[in-house]
């Protein structure tokens, strides 16, 4: 069956939050734990809820680091983000020839509504579905089924497209094809041991492999 939806993971693989992340983290690691942790160790987190890294290595601060990385990353956002290279292109050329279109992310919704708003592509999404909208996360696959229900989509109609292995497998969970972006911050094995149905290496070769569905 042909595909007609698209579900777009942000940070990564639409969005380019990378040094924004990585900043956030070096801050809140070195205010409460005096730690100097290299940007290769916390990219290996990207992906994941913030919370569930941050329980994880703050412990007992968990709930103090929370609100320092997010304070930091508030006041830097604008500076940091930009966005993948072919990203709009890509996105009008799908929206203009009718392919329903969403957003997957583990991001706060005001945060992701922020990134998507400061390079104009909000309007190219039917649905948006953020850390805000659900307490199961990827690689559950409950935010991508909330996606298509809110859009009135079919899953054996819907690819989603990520880049992280919380994006694969959340596609996987929920039946539909998943495609991994060549263009990940994450070390390629940690996502292609997953098998996602494709690998990108751009928007146009995605493009390709939509209308080759």
């Amino acid at each position: 069956m042909a595909v007609k939806n698209i579900l777009f993971d942000l940070d990564g693989t639409l969005l380019d939050t990378n040094e924004l992340i990585i900043q956030s983290f070096q801050h809140t690691y070195k205010t409460h734990l005096k730690k100097n942790v290299p940007k290769e160790e916390i990219i290996k987190s990207f992906g994941e809820i913030l919370k569930v890294t941050l329980d994880r290595e703050f412990k007992d601060l968990s709930d103090i680091a929370l609100k320092t990385y997010r304070d930091f990353q508030f006041s830097r956002f604008d500076d940091y983000i930009t966005m993948h290279k072919g990203v709009k292109e890509g996105l009008k050329r799908l929206y203009d020839e009718g392919y329903r279109l969403g957003v997957v992310t583990s991001r706060l919704n005001d945060s992701a509504k922020r990134g998507l708003d400061l390079f104009h592509l909000t309007n190219y999404f039917d649905a948006i579905i953020g850390a805000d909208d659900t307490n199961i996360h990827k690689p559950d696959p409950t935010p991508a089924l909330l996606a298509l229900e809110k859009m009135g989509a079919k899953v054996e109609e819907s690819m989603i497209v990520g880049d992280s292995p919380y994006d694969i497998l959340c596609g996987k969970n929920a039946g539909m094809i998943s495609v991994a972006v060549g263009w990940s911050a994450l070390p390629r094995e940690m996502y292609i041991k997953h098998n996602p149905d494709y690998v990108v290496e751009s928007m146009e070769e995605l493009i390709e492999i939509i209308k080759s569905l």
